[in-house]
C-alpha cells in the first residue's frame, strides 16, 4: 500500500509528509500513527529502541497515557531522496498538572511506498508554567492559521 507523497522528496512534499505525521500524532491514536510505518520499522526514541508496528503502537499507548493534553508542531529541517529531517516541539502535562515543552529532532527514512522504516528521535523536556504554553488549540489537528515553530520563535 502506498502512502503518498512518495520519495524522492522535495521540500514541498517533505513538508506535506511532516504535516501528515503531525496531524496523525495530534490525533493521539496509536493505531492510526503506527500505520505510517513499515511492519518492521525501527525506532530510537530517547533511550528506547523499538522494532515493528506492534511495539510502536504499545509505545504510543503508554506515551499518551502519561503525556496528557498533548499538542505537537513539526517543521522540516531538510530532505534528500528518501530521507527527511524534522524538528518539533510539543506541550503536555502529567497527572499532577505539571506542564512540559518537549523539543527535539527526528531523522526519518522511507521505503519506496512512502512508509517510514527508520525513525531516530532525540528529545529534551523542559518544565514550563501553564501560562508559558504556546500551543493553544482544541485537542486534535493544529489549525492551519496557528503559528509554526519558526513563527513561535522555537
Amino acid at each position: 500500500m502506498d502512502r503518498p507523497p512518495l520519495p524522492p522528496f522535495t521540500l514541498e512534499t517533505a513538508a506535506q509528509k511532516a504535516r501528515m505525521a503531525e496531524d496523525a500524532w495530534n490525533s493521539r491514536d496509536p493505531q492510526r500513527v503506527a500505520l505510517a510505518y513499515t511492519t518492521d520499522s525501527r525506532w530510537r526514541n530517547r533511550a528506547e529502541f523499538l522494532q515493528g508496528r506492534a511495539a510502536i503502537e504499545a509505545f504510543l499507548t503508554r506515551k499518551w497515557q502519561r503525556e496528557l493534553d498533548y499538542r505537537l508542531i513539526k517543521e522540516v529541517w531538510g530532505c534528500r531522496e528518501n530521507r527527511i529531517a524534522v524538528r518539533f516541539a510539543y506541550e503536555w502535562h502529567d497527572d499532577s498538572a505539571n506542564w512540559y515543552r518537549s523539543y527535539g529532532n527526528e531523522m526519518w527514512e522511507f521505503d519506496d511506498h512512502g512508509l517510514m522504516r527508520l525513525r531516530f528521535a532525540s528529545i529534551n523536556d523542559s518544565p514550563i508554567q501553564a501560562g508559558e504554553r504556546r500551543h493553544h488549540w482544541p485537542l486534535g489537528r493544529r489549525p492551519d492559521d496557528h503559528p509554526s515553530l519558526s513563527e513561535l520563535g522555537f
